[in-house]
């Protein structure tokens, strides 16, 4: 407006009262127009705009940046999260007279672009086709920033959780048959372990009662081990991920003092990878040891309850027997 060696002149003072006022008059307007919008591969594109007061400029697709510098408007190279980018397009959809929320950016995009730099919950973890997305490593989810050993951690993690539902489903079937079965015992079916060591005491009515507890003490440890199977391994595996989050911890912060002997403490952003693969390592040992406990317990509990109901039905028979035999029962001294 004015220079150094002469003062504004009253038609430019006028000039710029019209102009502030005129800027605080659009600060508080929501306005809607046609205009061209740069998308991210560099295209211009002609769409519809909604201009929310001096702070942010939306379209259908979500934010917009605005250039103040060249006077464009670009398309994020990626939208913010779903909480901000769903009230941008509910208030390009919203009618005039409608009360819509918005997340509005008093800093005219300068928390946008922060909020857009954050990781996203695929970042942080990987993705499970980092081997063919030209990551140079052979393990899916290698990727994230839980880097090698995170990427461990989610695997062992997978396969505890799997083999704990499959022993659970399993478990929760034969539950099923052996009630089925305790209902009927004198029609004993091989499709559940009661229905077979019953078997195998009709099969053996006319030994003796000492004969008879071996027999059926063989029966009930044949059907432990496709009871307990895998069991086992998921106790393992829940001691075994909080462990492998730590030596994560280790290697991560390895990383990080390495970063500082090398390039100093002055810009954070050298230190951030072996702070992120300290912190998510850990995080992602966590995520796997909580729910494999918890598995791991109620597969346990199904366990032994039909095997508790296996040893009790078997020592039933076997009391039986000796009272119709007529012999005292013989108390197995093996354990």
């Amino acid at each position: 407006m004015g220079t150094a060696s002469q003062l504004a002149t009253v038609d430019e003072m006028e000039h710029l009262v019209f102009l502030l006022t005129q800027h605080l008059r659009e600060t508080g307007r929501i306005s809607r127009f046609s205009g061209t919008v740069q998308s991210a591969e560099g295209k211009q594109i002609v769409q519809d705009i909604l201009r929310i007061g001096a702070f942010n400029v939306v379209t259908k697709d979500g934010y917009v940046d605005y250039d103040v510098a060249t006077g464009n408007m670009i398309e994020l190279p990626r939208q913010p999260s779903a909480e901000f980018t769903n009230t941008a397009r509910g208030s390009f959809r919203g009618k005039s007279g409608d009360m819509v929320g918005f997340a509005v950016d008093p800093t005219r995009g300068a928390l946008l672009s922060l909020e857009t730099q954050r990781a996203t919950f695929g970042e942080m973890v990987g993705s499970p086709l980092a081997p063919f997305q030209g990551t140079g490593c052979w393990l899916p989810f290698c990727n994230g920033q839980g880097g090698m050993v995170g990427s461990v951690i989610i695997l062992v993690g997978i396969v505890g959780v799997l083999l704990a539902i499959e022993r659970l489903i399993m478990l929760t079937l034969i539950s099923q048959k052996v009630s089925a079965q305790r209902k009927a015992p004198g029609d004993p079916k091989d499709d559940n372990p009661l229905g077979r060591v019953i078997g195998i005491y009709h099969a053996n009515r006319e030994v003796d009662n000492e004969t008879l507890q071996l027999k059926m003490g063989e029966a009930v440890l044949r059907e432990t081990p496709a009871l307990t199977r895998n069991i086992a391994i998921v106790q393992v595996i829940s001691v075994v991920a909080p462990l492998m989050g730590l030596l994560g911890t280790v290697i991560g912060m390895i990383q990080t003092f390495q970063a500082i002997t090398l390039f100093g403490t002055g810009d954070p952003k050298i230190m951030a990878s072996g702070i992120s693969t300290a912190l998510m390592t850990t995080v992602l040992g966590l995520c796997v040891a909580i729910p494999t406990v918890l598995l791991h317990a109620l597969v346990s509990q199904y366990s032994r309850s039909v095997l508790h109901v296996l040893d009790e039905q078997s020592e039933g028979i076997i009391a039986q027997h000796a009272e119709r035999a007529g012999t005292p029962i013989v108390e197995d001294k093996s354990e």
